[in-house]
């Protein structure tokens, strides 16, 4: 099998992880068969000094022809919050992310009982182990919400963020924790803010649904 990888490098350390994870990859091919084809592909601060924005047009077509994409790392303090929004770096992965519907960051978060003692939680807890999968919703929310600035008359200039979440939204990413809880410890556990926000109300009157269409996972 050939697989066609973009390959966005991106700045400070991204460019060491993303060349020895292609000798990985090219490690893996040799042992099973595989050929890779490589694609670089311009984002973050790279590109803004490149061609004066952190995603250039047509990134999302580059990496849409591939098979996957394998990202580094974006960012660094010569491209803060001081630069237009369109050569920051953070600018461009929120924008990858919508444009390629990456809506489920998957965090896998393992502590092995050997490293109980490097560990800041309660020895009795630590000395068990930890292994959770963090399923982030990645698309919607505050981050993609409308904003606004405008100016008061008594309190100066004044901003806002709206955060929205649709139903959709919200049972994609609950359907893609319990599908992964059944390969797993057949347990999933909800996050929310549902006695302040509006939107965690929903989240969580959603989940609850979706719950009852996986009786063999342990819901909380």
């Amino acid at each position: 099998m050939n697989y066609k990888i973009a390959l966005i490098k991106g700045d400070g350390i991204g460019p060491e992880v993303v060349g020895e994870a292609v000798k990985v990859l090219e490690t893996v091919g040799k042992k099973f068969g595989h050929t890779f084809e490589f694609v670089d592909v311009l984002l973050g601060g790279c590109a803004t000094d490149a061609v004066g924005k952190s995603y250039p047009d047509g990134t999302a077509e580059k990496c849409k022809a591939c098979d996957a994409v394998l990202l580094g790392a974006v960012g660094g303090p010569k491209w803060g919050s001081d630069k237009p929004a369109e050569q920051r770096p953070e600018t461009a992965l929120l924008a990858i992310r919508k444009d390629l519907g990456l809506y489920a960051n998957l965090r896998p978060a393992v502590l092995r009982p050997a490293l109980a003692d490097a560990c800041p939680l309660k020895k009795e807890t630590a000395e068990k182990g930890i292994d959770l999968m963090m399923v982030r919703e990645l698309t919607g929310g505050i981050y993609f919400g409308k904003r606004d600035k405008y100016q008061t008359e008594d309190r100066g200039l004044e901003c806002t963020d709206l955060m929205a979440y649709s139903e959709k939204e919200i049972e994609r990413i609950g359907r893609r924790a319990f599908e992964l809880a059944r390969l797993r410890r057949k347990k999933v556990s909800s996050v929310d803010k549902a006695n302040v926000l509006e939107t965690s109300r929903l989240w969580r009157s959603v989940m609850h649904r979706l719950a009852e269409e996986y009786p063999d996972v342990q819901y909380e």
